[in-house]
């Protein structure tokens, strides 16, 4: 019994420095999204989105046969990919025993899509004239970031903190910030747009993970508690 509850108690010390990282994490994620917004509303500036357009353009004019590749890419960051992506594969990780991961990459997208959209309505800032795309929508932040932040963080942090896997965890994250880059490739986000979305989905996907590490911590709790001795 002695030895059981010492475990428990490492454990408690254990969750509380996570959860205290995690909170500083997301401060300061949230705090570098709402530092884009003073700059792209209260003190508008144009030139860091006009340097990106300029980068973007120099390697499509380099590079014709780029554009069907980036067009390939952004995909797996749209709606159509994430609407089925979001069901199916929480669906499959629960049949599979991974309940707990499930129900936390499907908060992760339903909040993130949620979030996105209260803040696009908020801010209201119109699309690039200059895209090569028509996307329906307003503009920041991305939510082609800020979801695939959400989805491919999520699986990238289950990879990494429940499995070890920290090659496809990094393999994962490169891969949300090459849709992200994408959107301004495209010129159907500015750069901070896309810089904002990968700020919001960070700091969602910090609280999401803290939140639902209380709630199954206190659920454990509960369960040990009702055991027999």
């Amino acid at each position: 019994m002695q030895k059981s509850t010492s475990r428990l108690a490492a454990l408690s010390g254990l969750l509380t420095a996570e959860l205290l990282g995690s909170a500083l994490a997301f401060v300061l994620a949230f705090a570098f999204f709402f530092y884009l917004a003073r700059v792209v509303f209260g003190q508008p500036t144009v030139a860091l989105d006009e340097q990106a357009f300029a980068v973007a353009d120099g390697w499509r004019a380099a590079a014709p046969g780029l554009t069907p590749v980036v067009s390939f890419i952004t995909f797996f960051g749209s709606l159509k990919f994430f609407l089925p992506a979001s069901l199916i594969a929480p669906y499959w990780m629960r049949r599979g025993g991974y309940g707990r991961p499930a129900l936390a990459l499907f908060l992760a997208m339903g909040g993130g899509w949620a979030l996105n959209e209260l803040l696009k309505a908020w801010f209201q800032r119109p699309r690039p004239t200059s895209a090569l795309l028509f996307q329906l929508g307003l503009s920041f932040p991305s939510g082609h970031a800020m979801m695939s932040t959400a989805f491919y963080g999520c699986l990238a942090w289950l990879l990494a903190r429940e499995y070890g896997r920290w090659g496809w965890a990094a393999a994962l994250l490169v891969w949300a910030g090459l849709i992200g880059l994408t959107r301004v490739y495209l010129h159907v986000h500015y750069f901070t747009d896309v810089l904002a979305g990968f700020a919001g989905g960070v700091g969602w996907l910090l609280l999401l993970r803290a939140g639902l590490r209380l709630f199954f911590q206190s659920k454990d709790r509960r369960q040990a508690s009702s055991w027999p001795e």
